[in-house]
């Protein structure tokens, strides 16, 4: 390991016990930063609603940590917006922000239009598949960027359990993710969960970052991070351990295919050859194939956009 990821680890990894709440707050009230959360949501009713409520209960009615809660649905054919609203988030649609650029499908495109969607100085990305959510994911992961105005990105880092067993989740991220980084970005070696879900950013860095507008997401965003303030503008907290719904190993295919084009996009600015994954599924006669188009879009950064300087400005 690097020797500047080992200082790293030493000076940017801690745990969400170390900044107790009284803490955050009292950073929170001295600077006056304010703090948004958003759920990025597609047929998630049965664990949105409590999430929602776990953060509105502990950091909203408890103590005012957070300013709003945004849930953006990107489509759910399910009741996950009104179980989210029932619950006090507010819920908006991915098609109506920014009406004038039609949306695609993908979780970097939800997480891009989130943006013009909240106005925290923080914003803090909670995935909405949890189980047994504990608030500590939120304040965690916050509370570095509220008491150290030298850090700008914080990852949320745990354990992942499969099937009972600790420590198999995170499949893509370490069959694909780990090794991508450790080859072509060492700096970011010391990162636990790279592509975690949960993580909390300045808007002031959010904005000025390209989004991939798929799976490629999380990875970008460390990446263009890296180059744009630094390694030591990036920590990571550990909250304990993160119960999620998982996907079978196809869709996770498709996942790490989505992530490989975003590193390649990173590492040459080219495109690629073949933007498509083709996969297998046994049928009536035998292996058929399926293919699937990977990812090849991000947006810019959201500074570039008409609407949002103009929002801005007012």
């Amino acid at each position: 390991m690097l020797n500047e990821v080992e200082r790293w680890l030493a000076t940017r990894s801690w745990s969400a016990n170390d900044r107790p709440l009284h803490r955050i707050m009292a950073a929170k009230r001295s600077t006056g930063r304010t703090v948004s959360v958003v759920l990025p949501a597609l047929n998630e009713e049965e664990t949105v609603g409590d999430i929602v409520a776990v953060i509105r209960h502990d950091l909203m009615q408890q103590v005012p940590l957070v300013d709003e809660i945004v849930v953006v649905d990107s489509g759910s054919t399910d009741r996950t917006s009104e179980v989210a609203a029932a619950a006090g988030a507010r819920v908006v649609h991915r098609d109506d922000i920014l009406p004038r650029i039609p949306a695609v499908p993908g979780k970097g495109e939800v997480l891009w239009r989130s943006l013009l969607a909240t106005s925290g100085d923080i914003v803090c990305f909670i995935d909405a598949d949890l189980k047994e959510f504990s608030s500590d994911f939120v304040s965690g992961i916050v509370g570095p960027l509220l008491t150290d105005p030298e850090v700008d990105l914080v990852k949320g880092m745990y354990d992942r359990p499969l099937g009972g067993a600790a420590g198999q989740g995170g499949r893509v991220t370490e069959l694909m993710a780990r090794p991508l980084l450790n080859m072509h970005w060492p700096q970011l070696a010391g990162f636990v969960q790279p592509l975690g879900g949960e993580y909390a950013a300045r808007r002031s860095l959010l904005e000025q970052l390209p989004f991939p507008v798929g799976y490629g997401i999380e990875l970008g965003m460390l990446v263009d991070a890296l180059h744009l303030v630094g390694l030591d503008a990036l920590a990571q907290v550990d909250v304990g351990v993160r119960k999620h719904r998982h996907q079978d190993g196809q869709a996770l295919g498709r996942m790490s295919a989505a992530i490989y084009r975003t590193a390649q996009l990173r590492l040459a600015r080219g495109h690629m050859i073949r933007p498509a994954l083709t996969q297998f599924e046994r049928g009536r006669d035998g292996f058929e194939p399926r293919t699937y188009s990977v990812d090849t879009e991000e947006r810019p950064p959201m500074v570039e956009i008409a609407e949002y300087a103009e929002r801005k400005v007012a």
